[in-house]
């Protein structure tokens, strides 16, 4: 048990909405030792109960896959922020999100973001600020593994006895598949991450990636293969485009498929089991960016399970909402997808929903013009917003 699960006092909130997983209840909420003790439907009346004026609770949001800290570590080109305040500022802006569990995504092998997160003094920064006190949320890490790289499994290894280790994913960037199917987006975004090139230099880095994926993908998802196993640590598959990716994932054993291509391939993963995760800001936007599946599309189509942050923090609150107004989804499943089932997905089975026994992860949000306002979160029944 946490130390901040010990000294939680008791924490009563009376007249809320109340997002349990089967609908919605106007009701209070007991909790204690940072735990929910009792969900109630009705009126609390209890001179120390918080008094919620109607607005919703929900659980406290769970997210697999945050790039958000890239953003606190390198806010400009070149511009290197020290790691200690970098973690802090992060945390506090995931916070503010509502957002009380988080999986930080952190390279390992893609060398422009390891410019940004080395993984080792990122790993230690966040250690420490753990320590310090210095963390109002809990902070996982998710390994995400380049496997083109040349030397992947030596910078793996090292990193795999990280406490907070909770998911691994198998990344391939390669131009010319996957994500970047089409080589003129792949161009295009490099040339947004400052890496825009003649086309003669260009043809040279394609082929030159190309060549590197030939050599060492396969033995490498092999080897980050064996050494989940060896674990057990959950994985996640990338960006899959075709049914060719899925039968891989699934012979991986992989339990989520992270931003599926196109609606055939998401709708491939759900059948073979795997929980499908896209990108809130996606759903936010009524858009991918790099031109993907629409994630409301998956929505509809009822071939998504999941939805992460990505690089906007708030974006997570915010698409559980606009979700919830589908009338084929409702508010209940919508926010299952950004608590209950990324929990699920990667083995917390002790938050990301209302019920006894359940972490006192809480926020309180109230509509504002259609708006999810965030008014107050408790981590473990201690308010820290």
């Amino acid at each position: 048990m946490l130390a901040s699960e010990m000294s939680a006092p008791e924490l009563l909130l009376d007249n809320a909405r109340l997002v349990l997983p089967d609908g919605i209840v106007h009701g209070h909420l007991r909790a204690a030792g940072g735990r929910v003790l009792e969900i109630g439907a009705g009126r609390l009346r209890a001179p120390a109960a918080l008094d919620c004026d109607g607005d919703y609770v929900l659980p406290g949001l769970v997210e697999l896959h945050t790039d958000n800290l890239e953003k606190h570590l390198l806010p400009r080109p070149g511009a290197h922020w020290p790691a200690a305040a970098a973690v802090r500022a992060h945390d506090a802006q995931l916070l503010a999100a509502g957002i009380t569990t988080a999986l930080n995504a952190i390279s390992v092998g893609e060398e422009e973001a390891e410019e940004a997160v080395e993984p080792h003094g990122v790993l230690a920064a966040l250690a420490q600020a753990r320590e310090d006190g210095g963390l109002r949320i809990e902070h996982g890490v998710h390994l995400r593994c380049e496997l083109p790289c040349p030397d992947l499994p030596q910078r793996l290894q090292p990193l795999l006895d990280t406490p907070q280790l909770r998911l691994l994913s198998l990344m391939d960037h390669t131009p010319g598949q996957r994500q970047f199917h089409d080589l003129e987006r792949y161009r295009a975004y490099a040339a947004r991450h400052g890496n825009a090139r003649d086309d003669a230099a260009f043809q040279a880095q394609v082929c030159h990636l190309q060549d590197l994926q030939h050599r060492y993908a396969s033995a490498h998802r092999r080897a980050v293969l064996t050494l989940a196993r060896e674990r057990a640590l959950p994985l996640a598959s990338h960006d899959d485009s075709d049914l060719s990716h899925i039968a891989e994932a699934v012979e991986a054993g992989a339990r989520i498929a992270e931003f599926p291509v196109n609606l055939a391939t998401a709708r491939a993963a759900r059948a073979a089991g795997l929980s499908v995760l896209a990108g809130a800001p996606n759903l936010v936007r009524g858009g991918s960016h790099s031109g993907n599946v629409a994630a409301i599309d998956l929505a509809r189509a009822g071939a998504l399970d999941a939805l992460s942050s990505d690089y906007v923090p708030a974006s997570l609150l915010l698409a559980a909402f606009q979700l919830g107004d589908c009338d084929s989804i409702g508010l209940p499943r919508a926010v299952a997808m950004v608590t209950r089932t990324p929990a699920r997905a990667v083995g917390y089975d002790d938050r990301g929903e209302l019920a006894a026994g359940q972490r006192a992860d809480l926020l309180r949000v109230r509509r504002v013009r259609g708006l999810p306002q965030l008014e107050a979160v408790w981590v473990s029944g201690a308010r820290r917003y």
